[in-house]
């Protein structure tokens, strides 16, 4: 079995990580001109025809660039709908909406479409804002709400393992140009023991959240345990990543005007919403015993 990523997903993450990189803040109508909201959806149902794989490998991309808008849940919803749906989606999920406030429509877990219209929650990151929806009636949608729920956790922990490799990078950068008694700080057990810890955790992360990735786009028995294992190891392992590379930053990680606290925020926000990571081990550890 081939476990290493092809030539065209190489490509696509080369492009979508120099766009990302000059475009942190690019609108969502952009991201759809470059089809990446579509990228599951079957080519008969006016969607990419490509796998939840490849669609992984944005979510990892947008959460290393701490990408803001809605495209997360609405490349989510999208394989949920008859046809792709050129408005920015959310989805509800224990009575929470991530980016009610810049979509336009939300699937509900009754898989009901209602528009995006309730009271808007201050959070841990300010990015990416909560909302409880008013009470409304809405559309119906075919389907079960469940391949949702997993697509949508699957995806946040693709996320975690972009904000992950994007906190390394900061502190490697960092540890390597900083000096102290004559040397780079990066030749410090202290500081670089830390740094390869996260290397190896950001490694193991990312196989587990494209294993879950695969198990999603194969509809494979296994998916629930998958996202379950994934969701729990690679948003600790993210949070885990900011903590240290503040760490090893000295005074400068912990200020506001330096960039590792958004990430920090994130990696928390992935880190609770839909379950913090003992909910998710209590899934596994049930699959394991039963």
């Amino acid at each position: 079995m081939e476990f290493a990523f092809t030539q065209e997903q190489e490509e696509l993450r080369r492009q979508a990580r120099a766009f990302l990189d000059a475009n942190p803040d690019a609108p969502l109508a952009e991201l759809r001109e470059l089809g990446w909201l579509g990228v599951s959806v079957p080519e008969e149902r006016g969607g990419g025809g490509l796998s939840f794989v490849d669609e992984a490998i944005l979510f990892e991309e947008a959460g290393r660039a701490l990408y803001s808008g809605p495209f997360l849940t609405t490349a989510v919803v999208l394989p949920a709908l008859p046809e792709v749906d050129e408005q920015a989606w959310s989805v509800e999920l224990d009575d929470l909406v991530p980016h009610l406030d810049s979509a336009d429509q939300v699937l509900r877990g009754d898989m009901t479409t209602v528009p995006a219209e309730g009271e808007t929650l201050a959070t841990v990151d300010e990015s990416r804002p909560l909302g409880r929806l008013q009470a409304a009636d809405g559309d119906t949608v075919d389907g079960d709400f469940e391949p949702v729920r997993l697509r949508l956790l699957a995806a946040l922990a693709a996320e975690a393992v972009g904000v992950a490799q994007k906190a390394l990078e900061l502190g490697v950068a960092y540890v390597s140009e900083r000096e102290q008694f004559g040397k780079k700080i990066g030749t410090y057990q202290a500081v670089s023991h830390p740094l390869a810890d996260t290397y190896v955790e950001t490694e193991l992360a990312r196989s587990l959240a494209y294993w879950a990735a695969w198990c999603v786009a194969e509809e494979d028995d296994r998916t629930p345990v998958a996202v379950a294992s994934a969701k729990s190891f690679c948003a600790e392992t993210a949070v885990a990543a900011c903590e240290r590379s503040i760490q090893v930053h000295g005074g400068i990680g912990f200020t506001w005007e330096h960039v590792l606290h958004r990430y920090y925020k994130r990696a928390q926000w992935i880190d609770a919403f839909g379950g913090h990571a003992a909910k998710q081990r209590e899934l596994v550890a049930a699959a394991l015993l039963d």
